[in-house]
């Protein structure tokens, strides 16, 4: 005689699977009874002055008129004047420098961050609390000072 097919752990997925489907319908039948009591919500939608949606028309005096030619669709070109100067070299004061592991860190006087540095970035020697020249690189843990020169 053959064995059923059909286990315990079959029939009580099963039983799940058809409880989810029921409870499903009734929140659909739900949704619907509470659609049909609230109404049919806004029929027509306006659009402000301000962008806004309302269900009131908008104030024709506020309208602005705007010529399809003068509307940009990108991102504008830069020029000369808007581009900021920017100067590569920062200032900073040494607060840990170990010559026998050959890295140490330097505080920037601008915003307090904290950067690391390592001996093949130095072009002078330097030591703890001395005041310094650096540029920022993207290392791997972060921005390093490179290029540390004494002030």
């Amino acid at each position: 005689m053959a064995k059923s097919q059909q286990t315990y752990e079959k029939k009580e997925k099963e039983k799940k699977r058809l409880k989810k489907r029921e409870e499903k319908r009734k929140k659909k039948e739900a949704r619907k009874a509470e659609a049909k009591e609230k109404g049919p919500g806004i029929e027509f939608a306006y659009v402000d002055h301000n962008g806004n949606l309302t269900d009131t028309p908008p104030d024709p005096s506020q309208k602005v008129e705007v010529e399809a030619d003068e509307i940009v669709v990108g991102v504008p070109k830069q020029t000369e004047a808007d581009k900021e100067a920017f100067d590569p070299v920062r200032s900073g004061k040494v607060s840990f420098f170990d010559h026998s592991k050959g890295f140490g860190f330097i505080i920037d006087s601008e915003n307090q961050e904290k950067y690391f540095t390592h001996v093949s970035g130095l072009i002078d020697e330097i030591d703890e609390n001395d005041n310094v020249s650096f540029e920022l690189e993207k290392g791997q843990r972060g921005m390093n000072a490179v290029r540390v020169k004494k002030k």
